[in-house]
């Protein structure tokens, strides 16, 4: 006989469990079991549920292949675990941006792009006549001096390009920005508009006819401006659509010139492009002394020539290399939980992509390794690596021609050149900027070498803000303070290179002065420059002195941080006249006991809690001598503790002890539980202090 069908099999199924009831013996609640369970074999499972798989016995035991062992294998040498491969991946997929999301954004660019290029033409008007301009626009930048030679009119962009981090599939969320290169025609350009802020000035006029018209575009929910990398001289223009989608993606749109304009040799950092006679209002000195350098003022210009070359080399090493794309997220998500990103002169997510392409160029990085192996090797650069002292180049040339890495350094604190030979990438990073970044690359490796339990939270999930990185922290407030510093710092030089910004010109010098006055105390300076807001395009720029606060923060070393008195070199030496000059009213002659007579400064301190705060002294004292900053405009936070451990003292004094008799004798003994007491308070004291003064910020 053959089987039956499959309805006879499916009814016999089902008739079979009355035939099979009277059999069964006992309670009922044994018949109800059964019974469900029978019940519960017939019916087929829900849809959605994931059901076991049924593998075979030769399934279950077969050998793993060549890809599972590499995975293994990878896993156990690049990883140390697989714990951390799988958080790591876990992190690449929340930063990442979805394929839906990339979608709507490219359908929002092509938008973009079709009313860039409808904008209309202005006619050609000077630079200083400016009333073409409707009245709900201001030029979004600080024309000061506002005489200025040269003429402008507006015509659509010649070109329109995406670049940035967007089309190299390595930019991160939660804020997604897109930067879009707007190259402006040749016949808005003259000659001479690298000289004395001219081709900033129609940049900015380009931005306010452009934002103009835009704003008045239904698609666009926000329309308004801000500044590049914090550089006061070169605003960008912000677009966000509108509805649901105003928080997916801002464009930031950037006029550049035609990429061969301007001539490279004109814009060497040895060169001068901004006359003093010009910017000080003042007749050219008849005493023939040459015009000071301006290199960061030639290096901005240099920026906007570079855009799309920089783009081609970027696209070129980390095009199908995912494992490279996967190593530049993870090192943006590095610098953005440190806040070393942040503000102008931060060490930026494009400077960490173009370092990955110099490693490999020089072959230490390969193009085959994992986004954690890039991570690993360019932290170990950076920790092992001074580039205030021996630059890097990106340029294979071997033209003579080319400027030299000593005449970069000569200009620039960090140096780091591209492709061409003629553009520093870290103009804009100070030396403290780069130690701080040096000193966290090598907490890092330790962190990572160590192979800790919590060593992945630690990195990347962790916030690190200065308050929580720095044992003493300091605010400058009001920043016009650092005005009045420039004038008493004689920084004219740095004021005309800077285009006016008296922030960024003190901010060297301010700097070096503390990390001399604090000496051996000090271990590691660092500054935070808050970004500049956006601001409304009928708005005014905002002035230097409305960028927020000039923070410091300070990591001690435990030797010699309690000592309160200076040596300073014997009476005879020269070096006593230039000891007296920096320490002021506070060197006097000392003779100590070997019989030496010594220029020396003593500071008040009596009690340990005073001396761990010399430093609060010694930089108040160098910045109202030298700077003329005041001790009200210096807000210090440093040893806020203190005084809970000193009221925890006093009241430990009496309550920590208690009477008790003993051999007939009453006798003071710790009161435990009081002392214990004590502890708790203390530590929820050091946890409100800690949050109070810190920000959490998740992926």
């Amino acid at each position: 006989m053959g089987p039956a069908p499959a309805g006879e099999q499916l009814c016999g199924a089902i008739v079979e469990p009355e035939v099979m009831e009277p059999a069964l013996e006992g309670t009922g609640k044994e018949r109800k079991k059964a019974s469900s369970r029978k019940r519960t074999l017939a019916e087929p499972p829900a849809k959605g549920l994931l059901q076991p798989v049924k593998l075979s016995r030769a399934e279950l035991y077969k050998e793993p292949t060549n890809e599972e062992l590499n995975h293994l294998r990878e896993t156990e040498i690049l990883f140390h675990s697989s714990l951390l491969r799988l958080q790591v991946e876990e992190l690449l997929k929340e930063v990442r941006l979805s394929e839906k999301k990339k979608d709507r954004i490219d359908a929002f660019l092509r938008e973009v792009n079709q009313r860039v290029v409808r904008v209309p033409s202005v006619p050609e008007t000077e630079l200083t006549d400016q009333a073409w301009l409707p009245a709900g626009v201001r030029v979004p930048l600080h024309q000061v001096p506002y005489a200025v030679k040269g003429c402008f009119r507006f015509l659509p962009p010649a070109q329109v390009t995406v670049v940035g981090s967007y089309l190299l599939g390595t930019c991160i969320r939660p804020d997604i920005n897109v930067d879009v290169a707007l190259t402006m025609p040749r016949e808005i350009l003259q000659d001479k508009d690298g000289l004395n802020q001219r081709y900033f000035r129609k940049r900015a006029l380009y931005l306010a006819h452009l934002a103009h018209h835009l704003a008045q575009d239904p698609l666009f929910g926000s329309v308004c401006f801000s500044y590049t990398n914090g550089c006061h001289l070169k605003p960008s223009l912000l677009l966000r659509p509108r509805g649901k989608d105003e928080r997916l993606v801002t464009v930031r749109l950037h006029p550049c010139p035609p990429p061969d304009f301007f001539r490279l040799c004109r814009l060497l950092p040895t060169k001068n492009n901004v006359r003093s006679a010009w910017y000080r209002g003042q007749s050219p000195a008849g005493d023939g002394s040459p015009e000071p350098p301006t290199p960061h003022y030639n290096t901005w210009v240099l920026q906007d020539t570079a855009l799309e070359s920089h783009l081609q080399l970027l696209s070129t090493m980390l095009g199908s290399a995912q494992g490279l794309k996967d190593g530049v997220a993870l090192l943006k998500v590095w610098l953005r939980q440190r806040e070393l990103d942040k503000g102008q002169g931060g060490f930026t997510g494009f400077l960490v992509s173009m370092l990955v392409v110099f490693l490999v160029s020089t072959r230490k990085i390969h193009t085959t390794m994992s986004g954690y192996q890039v991570l690993r090797s360019v932290l170990q650069f950076l920790a092992t690596t001074d580039l205030t002292v021996n630059g890097i180049s990106l340029c294979l040339s071997s033209d003579p021609s080319l400027p030299a890495l000593a005449d970069f350094h000569q200009a620039f604190s960090v140096v780091f050149l591209d492709s061409s030979g003629h553009l520093n990438l870290c103009a804009d990073v100070t030396a403290s900027t780069y130690h701080q970044v040096q000193y966290e690359a090598r907490l890092s490796m330790t962190l990572l070498d160590s192979r800790a339990d919590d060593g992945f939270h630690l990195l990347l999930m962790t916030p690190k803000p200065m308050i929580r990185a720095f044992d003493h922290v300091l605010h400058l407030h009001p920043l016009s303070r650092l005005q009045a510093a420039c004038h008493r710092l004689k920084l004219w030089p740095e004021l005309q290179d800077n285009g006016g910004d008296y922030v960024s010109a003190a901010l060297g010098p301010l700097t070096t002065l503390l990390e001399q006055g604090l000496g051996t105390r000090l271990k590691l300076l660092a500054h935070s420059r808050p970004p500049v807001p956006e601001w409304g395009i009928s708005q005014d720029p905002p002035k230097h002195k409305d960028s927020g606060t000039l923070t410091l923060g300070l990591l001690l070393r435990p030797e010699g941080l309690t000592s309160v008195l200076e040596l300073g070199p014997e009476a005879d030496q020269p070096e006593a006249a230039k000891f007296r000059q920096f320490w002021g009213f506070r060197s006097e002659l000392r003779r100590f006991q070997d019989g030496a007579i010594r220029e020396a400064v003593v500071w008040e301190a009596a009690s340990m809690s005073q001396k761990r705060l010399i430093p609060h002294q010694v930089v108040t004292h160098l910045l109202a001598l030298h700077t003329d900053i005041p001790e009200t405009c210096v807000h210090y936070v440093g040893g806020p503790l203190d005084a809970l451990i000193q009221g925890l003292k006093e009241a430990s004094s009496t309550k920590g002890r208690m009477v008790m008799s003993r051999g007939g004798e009453l006798v003071m003994v710790p009161n435990v539980e009081a002392i214990l007491e004590d502890f708790a308070v203390l530590g929820e004291g050091l946890v409100q202090t800690v949050e109070a003064r810190s920000e959490r910020w998740t992926v």
